[in-house]
């Protein structure tokens, strides 16, 4: 027999003064989300994959009153902020693996510096050759941030990849810089160099608008701490630059970040501002974050050097969150070497992001090539139409420089599954948008775009989203096993299933431009219509080294002597 949901059955269990949290709108989102019957429940069988009796479906239907009541109960009671971190922690290290300790020291090849250059070489240099010029009294900080700030006022606007311009308070750092360095305090390889952050960490009293249309005013009063640390090590930031909205491709409330290369396609993202303006030379370097590609793909579509650290490395503390268990900041750069000194400047635990790991990072040029490295690779990841000219160069050129070599295979699994944990968690941290129908406020309303992905995530199982996680844990014990034959994966970013899965475990990876290739032009994520013929252009192409917990100086080791071998620095994008 069915019968209408009341709340007799919650009431015991939870004692009448708990009627009182249940606000008037908990109680009018209640009458409009009621079961009222228990053959309704078929409709949640088919989505959680099960089938019940009517027995079952009569006793479940009597049981989920409760459930749904702790649902409105917790909505009503109380607010949860974007910043407030899940209960359960996610932790990229397995009990029982041992992963090498290192300080925290970065040591790079001593080069014979050049003079100083014209201003266009002296915006394309790498902060090793910037910061010599700044302390041989060559250059100033001053100097230096006004060449990047004439870049940015001739090619921002039509790369559209900043969002807020700090040029009042980047002045007064790189003034303080200069003064610093005239009486001798060095803060180190970054003091006086200006980087572009990703708008989704916080700048005091700077918007911060996670490129969303919904938070355009948001100002935070503190910084996070990837700031404050980089603030610490002398950098001058210049600006918050441009990402897909809340993290997801390269259209942002104000425009569609493009590529330097081919201002006609966006820049991919969905750190989209950070590899725009760093391949432009519009800043020294640029800070990402991934969650699922968002340094890995713009890097490849702008030809920069992206790294991905470990998980846990970078604190996320002042950051928005999408993802507790999968976003990593990370360094976008123009060499591979300048790779180790933003990463030694923002590595480190911090007590704001309890998924943050106290991990040294240490990196010696000379002595990471000398180590006995041993490169992987599937030779199907190399074979057929797909693999570009310069990814199998890439390769060739890999296999060239000395090291062991060895052929490796990744089980086949269904990691397409793992997808289920960012939607959760992603839904879970802007559960507030969807609730209040203020995604509705957002550009991008397609299938795919985060406000269907929010809506939909919520009739996912919760016994499934759990199921995936305890796999999850299958799959990094598939690949520490994997790390304990080769120390360096090889592989094209997009081939097998590396960049899925390296996200999940918590893997670093470090992605290079390998040539550049002739390539249909990719339609803006704009709304505008897509021609039926695109031009083609030549255009960067990446090549990914994905490497051990941990061990980022083995991947820029490798990375940096591949980097040498391509000559990529060669080319320039053609604004």
């Amino acid at each position: 027999m069915e019968k209408k949901i009341d709340r007799r059955h919650f009431l015991k269990a939870t004692g009448a003064a708990s009627t009182a949290a249940i606000t008037i709108g908990a109680a009018a989102q209640q009458s409009s989300n009621t079961i009222n019957s228990a053959s309704e429940l078929s409709i949640a069988e088919k989505l959680a994959g099960v089938n019940f009796t009517d027995t079952e479906r009569a006793m479940v239907y009597d049981r989920i009153e409760g459930m749904m009541d702790r649902t409105r109960l917790r909505r009503a009671g109380t607010t949860i902020n974007n910043d407030d971190a899940p209960a359960m922690v996610f932790d990229p290290r397995l009990a029982g693996e041992n992963y090498k300790t290192q300080s925290n020291t970065v040591r790079l090849n001593g080069e014979q510096p050049r003079a100083l250059p014209s201003d266009e070489d002296v915006a394309f240099a790498s902060i090793s050759e910037q910061g010599h010029w700044l302390r041989s009294g060559q250059l100033t900080a001053s100097r230096l941030l006004d060449i990047y700030l004439t870049r940015i006022r001739k090619h921002g606007p039509k790369l559209e990849c900043f969002i807020t311009l700090m040029e009042d308070s980047a002045r007064a750092e790189a003034y303080s810089a200069d003064s610093e360095l005239r009486a001798g305090r060095d803060r180190g390889p970054l003091h006086g160099i200006p980087y572009g952050m990703k708008d989704l960490a916080d700048a005091a009293g700077v918007p911060s608008t996670w490129g969303a249309e919904p938070y355009k005013g948001r100002v935070p009063s503190e910084d996070a701490v990837i700031v404050k640390r980089l603030r610490d090590a002398g950098a001058v930031l210049i600006g918050k630059t441009s990402l897909g909205a809340l993290a997801y491709g390269d259209r942002w409330f104000g425009g569609t970040t493009r590529n330097p290369w081919n201002t006609d396609e966006g820049s991919s993202g969905s750190s989209a501002g950070s590899a725009s303006s760093t391949a432009a030379a519009l800043v020294s370097f640029s800070i990402g974050t991934e969650t699922l590609g968002s340094i890995v793909s713009p890097s490849n579509r702008c030809g920069t050097t992206g790294l991905r650290p470990t998980f846990g490395r970078v604190p996320r503390t002042g950051a928005m969150a999408l993802c507790w268990s999968l976003d990593k900041f990370g360094p976008i750069c123009r060499h591979v070497d300048d790779t180790a000194l933003v990463l030694a400047a923002i590595n480190g635990a911090d007590d704001g992001d309890p998924s943050s790991i106290d991990w040294g990072f240490e990196y010696d040029a000379a002595s990471a090539v000398a180590q006995d490295i041993v490169l992987g690779y599937d030779p199907a990841w190399f074979e057929g139409s797909d693999v570009t000219t310069s990814e199998k160069q890439a390769f060739t050129y890999a296999k060239e420089l000395g090291f062991k070599t060895k052929e490796i295979s990744i089980p086949e699994l269904p990691y397409g599954s793992l997808i289920s944990i960012l939607e959760v968690e992603a839904a879970a941290a802007f559960e507030e948008l969807t609730l209040s129908d203020r995604d509705d406020l957002m550009k991008w309303q397609e299938p795919r775009a985060w406000p269907n992905t929010f809506r939909a995530a919520h009739l996912l199982s919760a016994v499934e989203v759990m199921q995936v996680d305890r796999f999850r844990r299958q799959v990094m014990q598939v690949y520490a096993d994997l790390f304990k034959q080769v120390d360096v994966v090889l592989c094209p970013h997009y081939r097998g299933s590396m960049l899925l899965n390296t996200n999940y475990t918590g893997n670093p990876c470090l992605i290079i431009p390998a040539g550049l290739e002739q390539r249909v032009t990719t339609p803006l994520n704009d709304g505008s219509p897509v021609e039926a013929e695109r031009p083609t252009r030549a255009v960067p192409h990446g090549f990914t080294l994905w490497g051990n917990m941990f061990r980022e100086d083995q991947l820029i080791a490798v990375g940096s002597l591949l980097e040498r071998q391509i000559g990529f620095k060669a080319h320039r994008p053609k604004l």
